[in-house]
């Protein structure tokens, strides 16, 4: 792992931007800590959704939150043709990036997909090396793209306790034999007038996932209109299977 730049802490919150390097790929993420954070605590590792970047504005609110409320680590890693790996390095409209997935071999922008995982799976490895991290116990939180490669590989991934999931259906997960491998606690959010994601196929990828312990949340609006209550929720799931590192914040 290196470390790009030094870090920048505001309101307690230490936020250093790193690489990773998988099979040759630099691949740019963001570690989120209490401010002089020391000994092992609970890491939620957030995937942004398609168009998006590890800095968006959700997965930035998602990851402050857990750091100052819950004393958590978080972190978030760019996707496959997203964030920092592109040229510019910001965010795509929806627009932009099935332009460029059209312009793609299907072959491989999936294997580009699968490789996400492994991404993801180099990413802990390193990160439970750090001091301030350590072995404590791992959620993941992705919605949209964030599930289309989060599923297989929270599904694949032993050290994932609990998973935030949803916005997607079963088309991105043939056959549903990931999500019927699922065992983890699993939150699942839908919206009901999803323009890119039927609602229908996403209750039906929630009836696959074979997690004893799962819950949905349906709400009204389009597929980028999630509640902003929604992250208090996904707080709250957490802090329910992982723990608490330091008693919630006042403020």
């Amino acid at each position: 792992m290196d470390w790009i730049g030094e870090p920048v802490v505001s309101r307690g919150v230490s936020e250093r931007r790193f690489d990773v390097t998988v099979d040759g790929t630099a691949v740019p993420g963001i570690l989120w800590t209490p401010e002089n954070a020391e000994g092992p605590r609970a890491l939620v590792l957030i995937g942004h959704g398609g168009s998006q970047h590890k800095r968006a504005p959700n997965v930035l609110a998602l990851a402050r939150r857990l750091v100052r409320h819950l004393g958590y680590a978080a972190a978030a890693i760019d996707g496959p043709m997203h964030g920092d790996r592109v040229e510019g390095g910001t965010q795509l409209t929806l627009d932009t990036l099935r332009g460029r997935l059209a312009d793609q071999d299907p072959e491989e922008v999936a294997r580009r997909f699968r490789q996400a995982r492994e991404e993801w799976r180099s990413t802990l490895d390193e990160l439970r090396l750090l001091d301030e991290v350590g072995v404590g116990p791992v959620g993941y939180w992705g919605l949209s793209m964030g599930t289309v490669i989060g599923l297989p590989y929270v599904a694949s991934e032993s050290r994932i306790d609990a998973a935030v999931l949803g916005l997607m259906g079963i088309p991105a997960d043939a056959r549903a034999s990931a999500a019927k491998s699922l065992k983890m606690p699993v939150l699942f959010l839908v919206q009901w007038h999803d323009e890119l994601v039927p609602a229908a196929q996403a209750l039906a990828l929630f009836d696959a996932i074979g997690s004893k312990e799962k819950t949905a949340h349906i709400n009204p609006g389009a597929h980028a209109a999630v509640p902003a209550f929604e992250i208090q929720a996904s707080e709250d799931f957490f802090a329910k299977h992982l723990g608490v590192k330091v008693p919630a914040a006042t403020s």
